[in-house]
């Protein structure tokens, strides 16, 4: 059975997707940028305050499905400088300080509304 997850508190979807869904215990969540949802903009900054803002959408979205990131098993980082890798992983790091999901982090050529980051999650329970 699919089951569609929607918050308020993560920034609606830029076009025809779900945030994220759920499938027989496994969830799926849309790609995530650093908007946020209050304002539907992109955040201010630089890769630090652009990487929290989606871990923050993220965390939405898992608490509304009735996950947290212990949950998470793999995410796909998507950067458009890995010259800002380091810089992303270390505020990444403060939402798995143990038990890390796997990730794979590839540098695009551009990513939706002119973020800097993109972070794509599957979680299962």
């Amino acid at each position: 059975m699919k089951r569609i997850i929607h918050t308020q508190n993560a920034p609606a979807a830029v076009g025809p997707y779900s945030q994220a869904v759920e499938s027989n215990g496994t969830l799926y969540i849309a790609g995530q940028v650093p908007v946020n949802p209050a304002t539907g903009k992109i955040v201010d900054g630089d890769i630090t305050e652009q990487t929290r803002q989606v871990m923050l959408n993220i965390k939405a979205i898992l608490e509304e499905a009735g996950y947290n990131f212990t949950d998470v098993v793999k995410s796909t980082c998507l950067l458009a400088d890995m010259s800002d890798f380091k810089d992303m992983n270390e505020v990444y790091a403060e939402f798995y300080p143990e038990n890390q999901p796997a990730r794979a982090a590839f540098a695009v050529k551009g990513l939706p509304l002119g973020a800097i980051i993109e972070i794509e999650t599957i979680a299962i329970k």
